[in-house]
């Protein structure tokens, strides 16, 4: 529990020493400009107190602020040069590379098992998720953490549009995580994505007698360069594999899944049943 506790306490110190260099950096672009923080906010669409919680690192600015802070202060890219050090301050050490590898890749294809995946999380839900984190996150790291997630959700619609596939287990969809108007709101989230034209999600029935996916959840990732990476989630020892034979062997494990789950549209009408029973 020490060494657990540790380990959050460094991540919480990274975290916060980014978004603190960047908070001072910030003030120092708005004062030498002579704006305001309520100035600063009506050009950036952010209220003064906002402008603030940034200036101070206890809030993570999101991308589109930055660059847009940049040309109002006329930074000349400071600001910018240190958007990828706060974006990746968002996320807990163990899934900084694979948060930027996922930003950036061609296609992403995701099986879980233990949660509705985090792209496709609404903001009660990840909510609640994080909330139920043990050892206990602070409340506002939990405030980070739900803004990174749906940050994440960019991806969906970014140009070019990436292909985005899913495998969930049935389970997941009927477990009432944060309680039943959480589950109801998630499910119809499921339904939104799931109509668009670059993502299909499938859903693994319970009662299916083969299953190939048996060793946990896992994403594979393909960058635009065309390299196949496969990062695998274990209790704080998730990682990155590059390995190519590694790599192929989880490739197959998601291509038997994918014909083992329920089809596109199957699943589509599993989910709006379940929604029927909430």
């Amino acid at each position: 529990m020490e060494e657990q506790q540790a380990e959050a306490a460094g991540e919480h110190e990274f975290g916060a020493g980014i978004l603190h260099v960047f908070g001072r950096q910030l003030k120092l672009c708005r004062e030498r400009a002579e704006l305001d923080r309520a100035e600063l906010g009506t050009r950036t669409g952010y209220s003064a107190s906002t402008i603030a919680s940034f200036e101070q690192g206890r809030r993570i600015p999101p991308p589109r602020f930055i660059d847009t802070a940049d040309e109002v202060l006329d930074a000349g890219g400071v600001l910018k040069a240190g958007k990828g050090e706060v974006a990746r301050a968002q996320y807990p050490a163990f899934f900084r590379d694979a948060a930027r590898l996922e930003a950036k890749a061609a296609a992403l294809h995701v099986y879980a098992t233990k949660a509705v995946p985090g792209l496709l999380q609404t903001e009660e839900y990840a909510r609640a998720v994080f909330t139920m984190w043990r050892p206990l996150l602070e409340e506002e790291i939990v405030g980070q953490r739900v803004e990174a997630r749906l940050a994440r959700q960019d991806t969906f619609t970014r140009t070019p549009l990436p292909t985005i596939s899913f495998v969930i287990e049935e389970f997941v969809l009927r477990r009432p995580l944060g309680g039943r108007a959480v589950m109801r709101g998630q499910l119809e989230q499921i339904l939104l994505h799931g109509h668009r034209r670059n993502v299909e999600i499938q859903v693994m029935p319970i009662e299916r007698e083969e299953h190939a996916g048996l060793d946990g959840p896992f994403t594979l990732i393909e960058t635009e360069e065309g390299q196949r990476i496969a990062y695998v989630e274990a209790y704080r020892d998730s990682r990155l594999y590059t390995e190519r034979r590694s790599v192929r062997e989880i490739e197959e494990q998601y291509g038997l899944l994918r014909a083992q789950a329920l089809t596109p549209r199957e699943s589509l009408a599993l989910v709006e049943k379940l929604l029927g029973e909430r």
